[in-house]
């Protein structure tokens, strides 16, 4: 798609996808809620301070565009892939590239432009790599050969279909559904270990949209949970999202100290928010212009960046949070925030500046640390549950 574009015909059509919205005077002087649709067809239902946050953000991205061409234009169309830095290079090579490495990394912070967004992502991400080490038809000759067939799987994504943002323009279609199935179907055929795990429709459908083409989210969701994200995230018994839950209990202890002390008195487990941020990416709980731009981050930085992001949901609620009595109060003030984070900036800024730096060695060692409890944990309710099992067999 992007291939055939002039640098020109880009700019126009980026600028188009970014339109400012003008709510009535009627809404302004009553201060109603209204809704609108967002930049990805998405229903977006705010106040009015909502969509001045929502136009200021555009006007941002806007800014953010004119950065990146101009370094298309100095550097070339496709400067962000030469950031390795190889021993085998000369010193001016090495220079130039550890100079791209750091240009690319604070500009993907503040927001890939919308019409990049497919490449950019498609190249950093792995999928790029990925698919070519597989044949042209691949993804074709997959789809046609598992078309017909019927497994649990394939029950379950038909079944999930319908509840997959209910509504969309597109997704919510037999156009939309027939790609999502199509793609979905395809990876659990591709892995049969995680064949299809509920949290996985959400993020193939936003891929698609942003992605534009099947076989480019088909391969993005391959890049996902074979490099990007940790092993067994998506398993049968997601043993890798639990070990996650674990580590982020700890970070949390960590990082922010008195809402830990807090949740653990009101005996608060974090899973009852943070297993849905896990699966789904923020998918289905960020406005989805919010999730794209964490999504810019973690396909260049990596799954650490998830572990950021959700202690900043916290700690932007800190002294809310502190206030509250019940569980059920602390689940009504995280839903209300991430729902209405339309401010991207405001998100990530608390995610680096505030938070401060994780080394990857530093959670590896959480991870390693968490991983025997969670199976022992596992294969004691596996037990159990034969146990049951065998018990109404009898």
């Amino acid at each position: 798609m992007y291939g055939t574009h002039s640098k020109r015909d880009m700019e126009i059509e980026y600028q188009s996808q970014v339109p400012i919205m003008r709510p009535s005077i009627h809404a302004r002087r009553a201060k109603i809620t209204v809704k609108f649709q967002d930049l990805y067809g998405f229903t977006v239902e705010g106040n009015v301070d909502d969509v001045n946050v929502l136009n200021e953000v555009r006007e941002k991205v806007r800014e953010q565009g004119k950065v990146w061409w101009s370094l298309e234009a100095s550097k070339g169309a496709n400067w962000y892939l030469q950031t390795h830095v190889s021993s085998t290079l000369k010193t001016s090579l090495k220079f130039s590239a550890l100079v791209n490495a750091i240009t690319l990394k604070k500009l993907i912070r503040k927001g890939i432009p919308p019409v990049l967004r497919p490449k950019v992502w498609f190249s950093l991400s792995g999928a790029a790599k990925k698919k070519s080490t597989a044949p042209d038809s691949y993804y074709e000759d997959l789809t046609k050969a598992v078309q017909d067939k019927v497994t649990p799987a394939t029950k379950q994504i038909d079944h999930d279909l319908p509840r997959t943002f209910p509504g969309h323009p597109w997704l919510d279609t037999a156009q939309g559904h027939a790609a999502l199935r199509r793609v979905l179907v395809a990876y659990s055929f591709r892995d049969s270990d995680v064949g299809y795990c509920q949290g996985l429709n959400y993020v193939a459908a936003l891929l698609l949209l942003v992605m534009k083409t099947e076989e480019e989210a088909f391969w993005m969701i391959a890049v996902l949970l074979e490099n990007v994200l940790v092993t067994d995230c998506y398993n049968k018994n997601l043993s890798g999202c639990h070990v996650e839950q674990r580590v982020f209990k700890d970070l949390l202890t960590k990082k922010c100290p008195r809402i830990a002390a807090h949740l653990e008195a009101l005996e608060f487990d974090v899973s009852l928010v943070c297993t849905e941020w896990f699966l789904c990416l923020f998918a289905k709980s960020l406005p989805s212009e919010t999730t794209l731009r964490v999504w810019d981050v973690l396909f260049n930085e990596g799954a650490n960046l998830l572990f950021h992001v959700a202690l900043a949901i916290f700690k932007m609620n800190e002294e809310e949070l502190l206030t509250v009595h019940h569980v059920g109060d602390v689940i009504h003030i995280i839903q209300r925030c991430t729902h209405q984070l339309f401010d991207p900036d405001d998100l990530l800024t608390v995610a680096f500046d505030q938070i401060g730096f994780m080394t990857t060695t530093t959670i590896s060692r959480q991870r390693k640390k968490q991983e025997p409890a969670v199976m022992a944990e596992l294969d004691q309710r596996l037990r159990r549950l034969n146990s049951i099992n065998a018990s109404d067999e009898q």
